[in-house]
């Protein structure tokens, strides 16, 4: 920070004169390129919000093979050869399979159970290989493996069950011996020779046999076996002692179809997760075509996730479609019978949930081995939906029903896709109107905006619905990201009255799977580790406090200038052709000008796709490609007028205008039918990561010339289309870098003093504590590193450090490390 700058914030926060009436400034820590000035009081005779037990939780959703080939401990892929096209184009019933000899899959009346349609059909002398997830099957010298087969042979025969790798083998193989006649399943345990990560598992037949249900597990699962969990992630999530597990989605709950997997849906696999799919026997468990790309087995369901969230002390939120679909389908179900078939199973997942081992459910969840209820308390309906209005008519449904029959479960609606907009704000009048006790948000934004946001609770209704943050992260695994989710997190602490639960998400990513990024836990088939978010959620969630403290801070003056940039083009999965762009300052001179009837000079590409001059007009011709923006002028450049004429000529969105265009990550662009043609917005791009300014409903016709004008002055931004005024406003919310918040620890007396310095500047502030008897010691809990640090499976440079503060007192003073985030735990005397 310059030297004119840091006296400006002395200046303004007049803290350095207190500092010094408090007993000195200590020294500056070496290496720090600064130090900024700031004052914490608090006020410990006031009372602040409560703090619930359930304030954080997680999130787990069957994303980036969170469940198969993750959290699920199974190690064989396509145990029971249901991969099919529907799930993913690339795969057949043999994906991962090795055949040697002759096999084949067969579905017909001999399958093993009408729920698993699939069965592979092995010669005489024949084989099959299993290549594992991410390298191969992992297993670890000296530890116990559990086979299981279920099988069928005409006249008999004996498998051969063997582990290897590229080096030779893995365990001493094992015989099975299948009887002549129908299906059994057959059992063997593996000890394994040696370490390794590019297991194989191979079955051979010395005759022919029918088999299903391949399956190797390790023994040493977490808490039960067999068909646990993998141990290593269940404990990552145990670590963070979450006051809640919800579960299962996210785009699995409100996509596809909503039909049952039976005969009379024709075995529909693009269905919603629905729960009574999930449970029983897992050879008997549906097979379902996952929205994210891949196949779901369902060995992980209902009960495995009810029994987690027991074992670790969350409490468990499950999530019910709402029979509107999302995630880009966006279309209401009309089928009244299908709806009240859906509101049973919610009412049926209840009792088996809480239900006594008498009832139809909870005998169910007794012959699983959980004869006790589970204590479910909160349940969802819906996830995301962007039609309010069908949304919230189905969901009333649901509602009336459960509380018709168990007043006592909190029933949970939500606010659609975005933090902002015509959506969230119709769907948040109809939860107000009909008084719903909680309402989820959803969001994924900046870095930046995050540290804008923190205020964003204040002004909720006290009396109106509770929220549920129940999807929120900043684009990025750096520690940057980190930083601004725990500066966004002072602000929900500080909201506890309002804000009741909150979930970073997703919480599993594998490393050779993902399908969205950023994640907290990310892992492959033999490690895992912590993201710098997972470290920040942890240090929240293991120093909650039970009551806020009321306490406030000075802050840093915002020093922004006006929005400034050069301007781009750019299409997603479209192809447009763009003409007549100018640029003019705010008196009218020109800054750009291009027809386009010469050539393209002026245009930077620095993104994707295909440009190229057509007719005096720039086209982009690449329809599958994203983000393929085109710039031109100055990074400088401010207070200007854009205009310039598009055509979209085909694909599935419509064009973007970009202005205040910085580089590749730093832009504003105005996104004309995007979201599948059905949202017009203004998108901010910060380091990367983008926030919607300003939305509305829209789509943009194919083959229609739009004239587009962007008007920029200072933070003021006003679009016209067609020459009529769309929308405007004002960037001028400071991404304030210095947070924190106060809460007490009922159980330990303790002031928890929570400060997050998110700049390059050491934070040296004066602590007032209000007059409390304190201990001099503090023990402190920091992360700290550099911005764009970021942990791996080798190293982990965002990682806590705790240590003993002795200067404790009533007045004191601490300097919170550049981009750090600090706790402080304080003894009252």
């Amino acid at each position: 920070m310059p030297r004119t700058t840091r006296n400006r914030l002395r200046l303004a926060l007049g803290a350095s004169a207190f500092l010094l009436a408090v007993g000195g400034v200590p020294a500056t820590p070496a290496g720090a390129a600064d130090t900024t000035d700031y004052a914490i009081t608090v006020d410990p005779t006031a009372k602040g919000a409560k703090i619930d037990d359930t304030m954080y939780g997680v999130f787990f959703e069957d994303i980036n093979r969170a469940a198969d080939g993750g959290l699920y401990a199974e190690l064989v892929q396509n145990r029971s050869f249901e991969y099919a096209t529907v799930d993913n184009r690339s795969y057949t019933p043999l994906t991962s399979w090795t055949v040697s000899g002759s096999a084949n899959v067969v579905n017909d009346d001999g399958r093993l159970n009408d729920r698993n349609r699939d069965y592979l059909s092995l010669a005489a002398g024949s084989s099959v290989t299993n290549a594992g997830y991410n390298t191969g099957v992992h297993v670890e010298e000296g530890k116990k493996y559990d086979f299981s087969v279920w099988a069928r042979a005409e006249a008999g025969t004996t498998l051969t069950v063997s582990l290897q790798d590229a080096d030779g083998t893995l365990a001493t193989a094992r015989r099975v011996a299948v009887r002549t006649g129908g299906w059994a399943k057959y059992q063997a345990t593996f000890v394994a020779t040696r370490t390794s990560s590019t297991g194989r598992l191979t079955v051979a037949s010395s005759d022919a046999a029918a088999l299903d249900m391949v399956s190797l597990f390790p023994r040493d699962t977490y808490k039960h076996e067999p068909n646990g969990l993998r141990k290593d992630l269940a404990e990552k999530i145990a670590a963070l002692h979450p006051g809640f597990v919800r579960f299962p989605g996210g785009c699995l709950v409100n996509t596809g179809s909503m039909q049952d997997y039976s005969e009379a849906s024709n075995w529909q696999r693009a269905r919603s997760y629905q729960w009574k799919d999930t449970v029983g026997p897992v050879e008997e468990r549906a097979t379902n075509s996952n929205f994210w790309g891949y196949n779901q087995s369902y060995g992980l369901g209902y009960y495995e996730y009810f029994r987690l969230a027991e074992d670790i002390g969350a409490m468990p939120l499950p999530v019910v479609p709402a029979l509107v679909t999302g995630c880009g389908q966006n279309k209401a179900v009309v089928d009244d019978a299908l709806l009240k078939r859906h509101v049973q199973d919610t009412l049926d997942l209840i009792e088996f949930a809480n239900g006594p081992v008498t009832s139809t459910w909870g005998k169910l969840r007794a012959r699983m081995g959980h004869p006790k209820p589970f204590h479910l308390t909160h349940i969802e309906v819906g996830n995301e939906e962007n039609l309010p209005n069908e949304f919230f008519a189905r969901f009333n449904e649901f509602r009336t029903a459960i509380e018709a029959k168990y007043p006592n479960i909190t029933v949970i609606s939500n606010s659609g896709p975005d933090d902002a907009g015509s959506t969230f704000d119709t769907a948040w009048q109809l939860n107000r109107d009909a008084k719903v006790d909680m309402v989820d948000e959803h969001y994924y934004n900046s870095p930046q905006w995050f540290l804008q946001n923190n205020d964003r609770y204040d002004s909720y209704d006290r009396s109106g619905p509770k929220v549920f943050l129940g999807e929120y992260a900043s684009w990025g695994n750096a520690f940057k990201n980190g930083l601004a989710e725990a500066a966004f997190m002072t602000g929900l602490e500080r909201n506890a009255d309002v804000v009741k639960l909150a979930s970073y998400a997703p919480l599993f990513a594998n490393e050779d799977y993902v399908q969205w990024s950023p994640d907290m836990v990310w892992f492959n088939n033999h490690a895992a580790w912590n993201s710098a978010n997972y470290e920040v959620q942890k240090l929240f969630m293991t120093n909650v406090g039970d009551r806020v403290v009321p306490s406030t801070a000075t802050g840093t003056p915002s020093l922004q200038g006006p929005i400034s940039g050069a301007v781009g083009l750019s299409t997603w999965a479209t192809t447009a052709a763009y003409d007549d762009v100018k640029v003019t300052d705010a008196s009218g001179g020109t800054l750009l000008s291009d027809d386009f009837s010469g050539d393209a000079s002026q245009w930077s590409h620095t993104g994707g796709g295909s440009w190229s001059l057509q007719d005096g007009q720039y086209v982009q011709t690449d329809v599958a490609a994203e983000n393929t923006m085109v710039s031109a002028g100055d990074v400088n450049w401010h207070d200007y007028d854009l205009h310039v004429k598009a055509t979209k000529k085909s694909g599935k969105e419509g064009f973007l205008v970009a202005f205040g265009v910085k580089d590749t990550g730093n832009y504003y662009w105005w996104n004309l039918g995007g979201w599948n043609n059905t949202t017009t917005a203004v998108e901010q791009a910060v380091d990367g990561g983008k926030s919607t300014l300003i939305s509305k409903a829209g789509t943009i016709e194919t083959g229609r010339a739009y004239d587009i004008d962007v008007k920029v002055r200072g933070r003021q931004v006003t679009l016209y289309l067609d020459g009529q005024e769309w929308g405007s406003f004002t960037d001028d919310k400071p991404a304030e870098p210095f947070r924190q918040v106060v809460t007490k620890d009922r159980k330990t007396g303790d002031l928890i003093v929570k400060v997050v310095n998110a700049q390059s500047a050491d934070a040296r502030t004066a602590i007032d504590l209000g007059g409390a008897k304190v201990s001099a010691k503090a023990r402190v809990t920091t992360l700290t590193a550099a911005p764009n640090a970021v942990n791996t499976e080798t190293a982990t440079p965002v990682a806590p450090v705790t240590s003993t503060f002795t200067g404790v007192a009533d007045r004191f003073t601490y300097t919170f490390p550049a981009n750090s985030i600090t706790f402080l735990r304080i003894k009252q005397r």
